[in-house]
């Protein structure tokens, strides 16, 4: 286990955007974080980054800013400057890993963007950029909000195979993802998430049979079906 989170919560004056969740991370495994629009995730996530406050709960090692790096979704960095150049502050001012640069840059097609400011860039280049950024921090636990949103077909799975190279070298990759199929193809493990609770945590086989101990007069063959039965 390399992260436990506890009963964190988190309300936004009446609204409980999370409630009482509770998961684990384990080293070197992607770990999907999967549910509906307002689910929760990315207030999940913003509070895990430190980026929000929680009201409630804890997370385990403290210090967790030692530990996690957070990569949002739809945001520029740094707009005037160019894509190369947010990567070497990335190395330089956070302790990155410098000598994964070059490979990051053609894993993520980047080499024809270094020079072009980041806030010119199309929805797909910038999250290509984003995700870079993150791959360049030294964290043991890289949290990113929607990895393949603004990608087409061939661009996601090209992303899909460069975030398993580096999470089979010991990188743990937690990911908000809104396509639950996506993340069925892609994922070790899933952590459930429905109006701000945890409605399950494990593999699509361990979900399955948490689905089928409430129901056992059905099946469940993919991810997308336990979904809608646990949620």
């Amino acid at each position: 286990m390399l992260l436990e989170v506890r009963e964190l919560s988190k309300r936004f004056g009446a609204i409980a955007a999370l409630s009482d969740v509770s998961f684990r991370v384990r080293e070197g495994e992607v770990l999907g974080l999967i549910g509906p629009n307002g689910a929760g995730k990315t207030t999940l996530l913003e509070c895990l980054a430190g980026v929000l406050p929680s009201d409630s709960g804890s997370v385990t090692p403290r210090g967790i800013g030692k530990h996690l790096f957070y990569v949002p979704d739809g945001i520029a960095p740094w707009p005037s400057q160019p894509v190369g150049w947010a990567l070497d502050f990335t190395i330089g001012f956070f302790g990155g890993r410098g000598e994964l640069r070059q490979q990051i840059i053609d894993q993520l097609d980047l080499g024809k963007l270094l020079r072009q400011s980041v806030g010119t860039l199309s929805k797909g280049q910038r999250k290509r950029a984003l995700l870079a950024i993150g791959l360049l921090s030294p964290q043991p636990v890289l949290l990113i909000d929607e990895p393949f949103d603004g990608l087409d077909l061939r661009q996601a799975r090209e992303i899909a195979t460069a975030l398993r190279w580096h999470a089979e070298r010991g990188r743990t990759l937690f990911l908000s993802i809104h396509q639950i199929g996506d993340a069925g193809r892609f994922c070790d493990r899933f952590v459930l998430l429905s109006n701000g609770r945890v409605c399950g945590e494990g593999t699509v086989a361990e979900l399955a049979s948490l689905a089928a101990a409430r129901d056992a007069s059905k099946t469940y063959g993919n991810l997308e079906e336990v979904f809608l039965a646990l949620t």
